[in-house]
């Protein structure tokens, strides 16, 4: 097996919140020993209510629930929903909270935008779908597009480990928690499958998703299909890509249509110049806003996580994916993706590039230049520890992100 994979892991895919949630709730509500879990938004609505109510009743039966939630993404969460949790022994923890500056949330770097669900031990959720209605169809025009996976099997351990270190390291000793008896490491299935869990962080693997993304890239040889919310990765990755497609393999990328950010637009523009002449498929998806950050490489390699290809993901924020190794999820991955680029999809070709003006070839060029040195530049940010802080109620005082107290 090769280093970081397990093999042995049964995965099923999840697409927006309609097929995600009920799934959730279901395993929060079988729950007996304990549920981590991590997320950017966390929201006081139906869809975050609902969480709110089967963490409660988990708790009252003596599940032991631990709870980290980004201080960008969910600091409009109220303080009665807060103060629930706490209350009920709910270890809820804000990570790296801020007050707003003159009405507006400032601390948009470095974010925590992984999404992790750990249940028991044994059952682990990752993706990109975050607690909120926004998740939903129900929304209407303005419901995100999103995938997930369910995990069972040795990968889950990893994550597990993963969950112990991420926790221990935001409490002092005397908080910590370690296996509970009765939790044992999950084991193998018969028939299962290859999975890897990557994550990137400030410290000891700023790179790891990026550099797993490129090794596929490289080593692909019939098709590429990519699905990406925030698209302008580094300029490195970009070479890979346009490489692939002059030697050959079908490449297609899923990109938003209809951009919630004006620099989404500037950037899309520059890109279709570089990539649509060497052969690349872009295609805009135009029904309502994608949110997925999801890949499949030849049929059989597969990524769903939280991380986008973009300066924030790939140099900035905390991330958390999982790498599939198997034919028949990557199938089932590039049917979806195959049905949203035929149904849903605009593509661009030679003759929808926008026509090239001195301002654009000069956006263009700062915008290559930026793309390419982002990730040594923001390798010269001090990652400070970040502050994680304890919802009232909960048994530990406000620490940073090393375990040391406020």
């Amino acid at each position: 097996m090769r280093p970081g994979w397990s093999d042995g892991n049964r995965v099923k895919l999840f697409e927006n919140g309609e097929e995600f949630f009920p799934r959730v709730f279901e395993a929060i509500a079988a729950a007996q020993t304990r549920i981590y879990l991590e997320t950017f938004i966390l929201a006081d609505d139906d869809v975050g209510r609902q969480l709110q109510a089967v963490l409660l009743a988990a708790a009252a039966r003596g599940v032991e629930i631990d709870i980290l939630a980004d201080g960008f993404g969910s600091e409009p969460l109220s303080e009665d929903y807060r103060a629930s949790l706490a209350q009920a022994g709910v270890r809820l923890h804000i990570y790296a909270p801020r007050r707003r500056l003159f009405g507006m949330r400032v601390n948009l770097f470095r974010r925590l935008h992984r999404k992790i669900l750990l249940v028991d031990g044994c059952i682990a959720f990752v993706g990109g779908i975050n607690f909120c209605v926004d998740q939903m169809l129900s929304a209407g025009p303005k419901s995100l597009l999103d995938f997930a996976v369910e995990l069972h099997g040795p990968v889950v351990e990893q994550i597990a480990q993963f969950a112990i270190r991420s926790y221990s390291a935001a409490h002092p000793p005397q908080t910590r928690r370690e296996r509970r008896q009765g939790e044992t490491a999950a084991q193998p299935l018969r028939d299962g499958v290859p999975v890897r869990f990557v994550t990137r962080d400030n410290h000891r693997h700023p790179t790891d998703i990026e550099r797993e993304y490129r090794i596929a890239i490289r080593a692909a040889q019939r098709e590429i299909l990519i699905a990406n919310a925030y698209f302008f990765p580094g300029y490195r990755l970009l070479r890979d890509l346009r490489n692939a497609a002059r030697r050959g393999v079908a490449v297609s990328i899923v990109v938003q249509g209809n951009p919630d950010l004006p620099i989404v637009t500037v950037v899309a523009r520059w890109l279709y110049h570089y990539l649509v002449p060497a052969g690349v498929c872009v295609c805009e998806f135009r029904e309502r806003p994608l949110h997925a950050k999801v890949a499949v490489i030849d049929g059989r390699w597969a990524t769903v996580g939280s991380s986008n290809l973009d300066p924030l993901s790939l140099s900035l924020n905390l991330e958390a994916n999982v790498l599939i190794d198997d034919e028949g999820f990557g199938q089932i991955l590039r049917e979806r993706l195959r049905r949203l680029i035929d149904e849903g999809c605009h593509r661009i070709d030679a003759s929808r590039v926008p026509r090239r003006t001195f301002w654009r070839v000069v956006s263009g060029v700062a915008i290559f230049h930026f793309l390419r040195h982002f990730p040594r530049w923001a390798a010269r940010i001090p990652a400070s520890r970040p502050r994680i802080e304890p919802v009232a109620g909960n048994d530990a005082q406000a620490m940073d992100g090393h375990g040391s107290h406020r």
